[in-house]
């Protein structure tokens, strides 16, 4: 017999003889250390058991402002309202009114403008808009923002219970960028009227509104600050005196109410500031200071008439009080007169710092316009200015705003001029006028360049900005500039009146250093 062919057969019965106790004394192993190990898990898993919750008494001051806020959200959330507006775009504005966002991706033709070409004949567009409102009377009058149903040609709201009503507009007005609402209901749940006056930096505010499609949100912040100017330099007729706060604005919330702890509304949200276009915790809202005599205007007489002076204003600050011999900073400066306006019938000049009106103080640039643009046209009113350090009164009589245009004859010089102030200047040609869009009246210095770090620089001197005057006396030409810039005595600052965006502003220009 082949040895190694007995040897194989053999292995292999021993092996089957051994497999079988060999796999019982595994089996039996296994079991003895899970039964070792688990009641040594279960006890591990017991030992801790989880942390109780904090007790009423530790956290009782957030639970008591948690349920406030409940309770002020529940009351206000049914007076607001989500606004969808149904709006019609001119057939030759269609691509131009497209929104930025298609006009990115198809070149501002539209979608199907690449397969049909640009001889397609144009049709008039729907567009959707949507914003918010808030029911401001049980019989269904609601206030919004301008702009929300500006052009619409249908407007629809839906209210917190889901109940969707068909809206008129009773009446706009573009200069406050408010609006008011009619539906045809009654019993709606409204919010009361708060006053912005009383408003101070600090306290808590909650915002309503419809973010984004997101209806009925509620966002709660502070008033980060008050009176903060109109921030629009394209249209210097529209009041400031924003309430600057940190809730949460973003598109969508226009027209919402801004209230406080009370549950009043103290303002109408409006727009925010971001470089994104979203929340970065600087929202504006429309004090009621200013939303409420236009909204009683606008219900009354469907319409808003606003008094009108003719003139430039800026605020007076510590930092050029001293030019207009104004020790407190207060009122606003006038920095632009319109020709045959009542500004200039009544006297006024370029520098006057205006303080009060019909003997009330005001505090600056922004009251001022909201007091006068609040008065009907043909209101008579005595202005309280300072000039050259003396009190005069004058009266005047408000025209309509908007009546007036610039007016004017053109002149020009020549000679250029560069100052150690940082600045390098141009006569104001007529070619510059055309291409800067001046009006006739504007008579200066072009700044052609502007040094870096200098005084020029520092006080936010810009290419294409006109300089008007210099520490209170006209200038016609470069070299007038020059002359007079040179003229202020070391170490001193000088004023400069600058037209700029289509306004005037002072500007300090601080002494050079080593000059």
């Amino acid at each position: 017999m082949n040895v190694e062919k007995w040897f194989n057969e053999n292995t292999k019965k021993w092996m089957r003889r051994l497999a079988l106790p060999i796999l019982a004394v595994a089996f039996t192993a296994s079991a003895a250390t899970y039964g070792w190990v688990r009641p040594t898990m279960a006890k591990a898993a017991n030992a801790a058991p989880a942390a109780a919750p904090l007790d009423d008494d530790s956290v009782g001051a957030l639970l008591s402002l948690d349920k406030a806020m409940e309770t002020l959200a529940a009351r206000v959330t049914p007076a607001v309202v989500n606004v969808t507006v149904t709006s019609r775009t001119k057939p030759e504005s269609a691509g131009k009114d497209m929104p930025q966002d298609m006009q990115r991706f198809f070149g501002g033709q539209g979608p199907f403008g690449q397969f049909f070409g640009p001889h397609m004949r144009q049709q008039p567009q729907i567009e959707h808009g949507m914003g918010s409102g808030v029911v401001i009377s049980p019989d269904g009058y609601i206030v919004t923002n301008n702009h929300v149903i500006d052009g619409a040609v249908d407007i629809r709201v839906t209210t917190s219970n889901r109940r969707i009503l068909k809206a008129k507009l009773v009446g706009a007005d573009p200069v406050t960028d408010l609006a008011v609402l009619k539906v045809d209901a009654s019993g709606l749940t409204s919010a009361p009227w708060g006053d912005s006056k009383e408003v101070r930096p600090g306290q808590t505010v909650l915002a309503f509104g419809n973010p984004y499609n997101f209806r009925f949100t509620v966002t709660r912040g502070i008033v980060s600050a008050i009176n903060r100017p109109n921030p629009d330099p394209t249209d210097r007729s529209k009041p400031g005196e924003f309430i600057q706060t940190d809730a949460a604005i973003n598109p969508g919330n226009s027209g919402g109410p801004l209230v406080d702890a009370r549950g009043e509304v103290i303002g109408i949200n409006t727009f925010l500031v971001s470089p994104s276009r979203t929340f970065s915790g600087m929202g504006f809202a429309i004090p009621t200071q200013i939303v409420k005599p236009t909204v009683d205007a606008l219900i009354r007489d469907g319409k808003v008439s606003h008094g009108h002076i003719g003139i430039g204003i800026a605020d007076v600050t510590p930092e050029n009080a001293k030019f207009f011999g104004d020790s407190i900073a207060m009122g606003g400066v006038v920095t632009q007169v319109e020709p045959d306006s009542p500004g200039a019938k009544a006297g006024l000049q370029i520098g006057d710092v205006i303080t009060e009106v019909d003997g009330h103080n005001v505090n600056d640039a922004g009251e001022l316009q909201v007091v006068i643009g609040q008065k009907q046209p043909g209101t008579k009113v005595n202005l309280t200015i300072l000039r050259d350090g003396k009190t005069l009164t004058l009266p005047l009589t408000l025209e309509a705003l908007g009546k007036h245009s610039d007016e004017g004859g053109s002149s020009s010089d020549e000679g250029t001029g560069k100052m150690h102030w940082g600045l390098g200047l141009e006569n104001l040609t007529p070619e510059i006028r055309d291409q800067l869009q001046a009006p006739r009246d504007i008579h200066g210095a072009v700044v052609e360049q502007v040094q870096p770090g200098s005084s020029a620089d520092n006080a936010g001197l810009q290419q294409g900005d006109v300089i008007l005057e210099v520490n209170r006396h006209k200038v016609q030409s470069a070299s007038d500039v020059q002359q007079a810039l040179s003229s202020v005595p070391k170490g001193q600052d000088a004023l400069v009146l600058v037209w700029s965006n289509g306004g005037n502003s002072f500007r300090v220009l601080h002494a050079p250093e080593g000059a």
